[in-house]
């Protein structure tokens, strides 16, 4: 969570770190570098500083749970964030009437729940809360180890938000964190920005590079990149690789692809001590996803006793940030691609990558982003390991006896399901149109018959292949290429439709709402019941952050610009945009609003113009007068889908259409609240650069990435596009599109922006036309310098834009074919 204040990194946490073996006294520090690391979950953003509920904490424990019994994934700790204890600059107490209304039948019942999966509990604090007498600092320390002593609570997570700890009760902490530690010596405490003065020797962990990593709200993109990870993906073990601190685990609410390359980073490559560490709302991820996230934390759990262990690998050979963990027999590496063109590392089978030597062959497979056998081979040579861009891959060369229940040779798979239930299932992943000759490498003698896609396939069972075909036209060419360099060129006439081209196609919603989006449905009721506790708790709908609430017959909900942190409105000016979905023909559109202050700016009595198109490009003025109810005659207006006018109203409750006086169905009906005028002081082309391109194939999963390299000053790049001269916009873009954010506001840029445009299967052979348009007049874009203060005149100078087209594909585009095992029954 957000807390604006500067990192506190205390030496004497770092002078303290033990050496100690794993199963002798643990430090006082509650763990060693070398302890195992804790599986864990924590809250935060799944509920702000309000805190959780008791009925939504069972909920989201019921889905760990699910994913326990369904595919055997542990979770070590579910940590309760800001709100359940104490809160921003206020401590609190189980006794108190609060903490009762939040959880009215105790800890008891959800202690016990969590204890049937093997998960413990911990939770966010402050580090004072010892008031000003005895008898409070007495309460205080009874609450505290009551947590610990009575329900086993395993992890304090404690946060300068609530205030610094008082030098005056320092002793106090001490004989707390004493008591705590005598119960459970492996107890873990979190320090985030604390001086705890004597105290500090208590601490486990230090917050690393004091960051936190909600996607495009505290963690942004630096680069263009075909995702938003990007900058999270860069991120670095410390340079001492230590382990006795927290990265902030990876936030699942935000922004969801390429989460798994940002988890496997966290738990393989850093490997702290909380690991695999994930917050938010991982039940974000679509159906398809929650197999790969179990795979991950189980994987790890593997192997979790030897990841202790790690160095870092020469970045000349194994590119930056590359590290290698194991116990000498057994070791996973750790590669990264941060640019735009495959890489190909060539991994050193000897004691560079860890490797001791035992006269044994050297066994290689890579585990992400999909399983795939790299063979034997001789101690000593080298192994060649093709990394995406800007992705992640797991290698593990081991010379030791494999634990791998499943294993296979000859194709690229996913483990969906290897230890829990009687059937095995596993994702058989293929290029379209290509053949593979697969093989069971491990396991054959657990099952009694195997099928592919429903096809008997129990020769696998006994170490012969099988040869498969996937359905599909073979790509002939990559998927991952770079498509064109972008010309200058004038600015085109059409450059309004080309911008509101892309403001009709993104929205201003609440980022989690556009993850919702991206995930679809769920058939999991798991699933759902997590989904439905986050969007539906009271103050999600009181914050007003979804344009839904505009079309859902509720006169009490609303729309509205987010003024919690400030005026979020690019250069403090916004219009309204509507998108009906399709051309359709009515009366009259009605707006309403709660009262006079809400529709500030404008005033009641007094005009406003709309502007009303069916295609983007020819517009027809209609005013209307402001109030409480406004309506926007439609009679002669014809054909109309799009609607905008500005300045936008901070606060609005319904949107509704008419014809032959009756409402017609406003279901799939969009709407944005954050988007600049066109032809506004701030928002008018003054370059631009175009190219042209036409796909003669389009894979499955392939979007367009517009990279808008160089400096172009905040919100002052912007893309659009035509196709077969339809105007298409980017629904999506790295830095995420200004939104009406849940918890902080959206990080704003002022270089290297990338807009998204997903392929679909039409769009091959037709004529692509892409345009970069700069928006902002004080951009001198020739220079070829770093902004700096400006000269004379006050222009701003920035490095010169370079606009590129890149083509991606997420997922990958392979086809998938299902292998099922059942068990033998023992």
């Amino acid at each position: 969570m957000n807390k604006n204040y500067k990192p506190f990194l205390s030496a004497l946490i770092l002078a303290l770190a033990s050496t100690a073996s794993y199963g002798q006294a643990l430090p006082v520090g509650g763990a060693a570098e070398n302890t195992p690391s804790h599986s864990e979950y924590f809250s935060w953003i799944n509920n702000t500083n309000e805190g959780p509920t008791e009925k939504q904490t069972q909920i989201n424990l019921d889905f760990f749970k699910w994913l326990h019994d369904t595919y055997g994934m542990q979770l070590d700790i579910y940590a309760f964030d800001a709100g359940a204890l104490d809160g921003a600059k206020r401590y609190g107490s189980t006794r108190s009437e609060r903490f009762k209304q939040q959880f009215p039948n105790g800890l008891d019942a959800i202690c016990s729940k969590a204890s049937s999966i093997g998960t413990q509990f911990g939770v966010w604090c402050g580090p004072d809360g010892f008031g000003n007498t005895p008898a409070e600092a007495a309460e205080r320390m009874d609450v505290m180890t009551e947590l610990v002593k009575k329900y086993k609570f395993k992890l304090f997570k404690m946060d300068a938000v609530c205030g610094q700890l008082r030098p005056e009760m320092y002793g106090n902490f001490e004989q707390m964190m004493k008591a705590i530690r005598q119960e459970d010596p492996g107890f873990i405490l979190l320090n985030h920005r604390l001086n705890l003065g004597p105290g500090d020797k208590y601490s486990t962990t230090y917050l690393m590079g004091g960051e936190e990593t909600y996607i495009d709200v505290f963690m942004t993109n630096d680069v263009t990149a075909p995702h938003h990870r990007a900058r999270a993906l860069s991120r670095k073990a410390p340079d001492n690789m230590t382990r006795l601190t927290e990265d902030h685990g990876v936030c699942l609410s935000s922004c969801l692809d390429y989460w798994e390359d940002d988890l496997i980073l966290q738990a393989f490559n850093r490997e702290l001590i909380l690991a695999p560490q994930i917050y938010a709302n991982p039940w974000l991820l679509r159906d398809d996803e929650f197999p790969y996230l179990a795979y991950i934390y189980n994987l790890h759990r593997d192997y979790r006793d030897i990841l202790t262990s790690g160095i870092k690998l020469p970045a000349e050979r194994y590119g930056d940030g590359a590290i290698s963990r194991g116990d000498g027999r057994t070791q996973f590496i750790t590669l990264r691609n941060l640019s735009w063109e495959k890489k190909t590392y060539r991994i050193r089978l000897d004691s560079e990558a860890g490797l001791k030597d035992n006269g044994r062959k050297v066994k290689a497979r890579l585990y992400h982003p999909y399983i795939y056998d790299l063979g034997n081979h001789d101690y000593g040579t080298e192994l060649e390991v093709e990394v995406m861009p800007f992705r992640v891959a797991l290698v593990k060369i081991t010379t030791d006896e494999e634990k791998d229940k499943v294993a296979l040779s000859g194709i690229p798979y996913h483990i969906i399901n290897d230890r829990a239930g009687n059937t095995a299932e596993v994702k058989l992943l293929g290029k379209p149109g290509e053949k593979y000759k697969v093989r069971m490498e491990r396991g054959g003698e657990l099952f009694r018959s195997a099928d592919i896609d429903g096809q008997q396939a129990r020769k696998l069972l006994n170490g012969k292949q099988v040869t498969l075909t996937f359905n599909g036209q073979k790509l002939k060419m990559s998927p991952y290429r770079k498509l064109a360099d972008m010309q200058g060129c004038d600015v085109p006439t059409d450059a309004e439709a080309l911008y509101y081209a892309t403001c009709f196609a993104a929205d201003n919603n609440a980022l989690e709402v556009r993850s919702l989006k991206r995930s679809g449905e769920t058939a999991i009721p798991q699933v759902k019941a997590a989904r439905d506790a986050f969007f539906g708790q009271e103050i999600f709908g009181a914050r007003e952050i979804w344009d839904r609430n505009l079309f859902d017959g509720d006169p009490q909900t609303g729309f509205s610009i987010a003024m919690r942190w400030g005026d979020i409105r690019p250069f403090g000016e916004s219009g309204f945009c509507l998108d009906m979905g399709e051309k359709q023909q009515l009366d009259k559109l009605v707006i309403e609003s709660f009262d006079e202050y809400s529709i500030t700016p404008l005033k009641s009595y007094e005009g406003v113009e709309a502007y009303v198109s069916a295609d983007l490009k020819s517009w027809k003025p209609i005013t209307f007068m402001a109030g409480k109810k406004m309506e926007i005659d439609l009679k002669n207006a014809g054909d109309v889908r799009f609607v905008r006018f500005s300045p936008c109203p901070i606060r609005l409750s319904e949107v509704s259409g008419y014809k032959d006086g009756k409402k017609v169905d406003n279901s799939r009906w969009r709407a944005s609240n954050l988007f600049r005028p066109y032809g506004s002081a701030t928002c008018l082309a003054q370059k631009a650069w175009k190219s042209e391109i036409t796909l003669d194939e389009i894979p499955d999963g392939a979007y367009l990435c517009v990279a808008v390299n160089g400096y172009h000053g905040y919100e002052g790049a912007w893309a659009g596009l035509k196709i077969d001269d339809e105007y298409v916009g980017c629904p999506d873009r790295a830095p995420s599109f200004t939104s009406n954010t849940w918890e902080y506001k959206s990080a704003g840029s002022d270089k290297n922006y990338t807009y998204y445009l997903p392929l679909t299967k039409d769009m091959a052979g037709k004529k692509i036309e892409a345009y970069v348009l700069a928006l902002n007049r004080n951009m001198d874009y020739s220079n070829s310098d770093r902004p700096d203060d400006g000269d004379k005149k006050g222009t701003i100078t920035g490095q010169r834009i370079s606009p590129e087209i890149w083509l991606s594909a997420y997922p990958m585009p392979l086809k998938e074919k299902t292998l099922k095992m059942e068990m033998i029954k023992k």
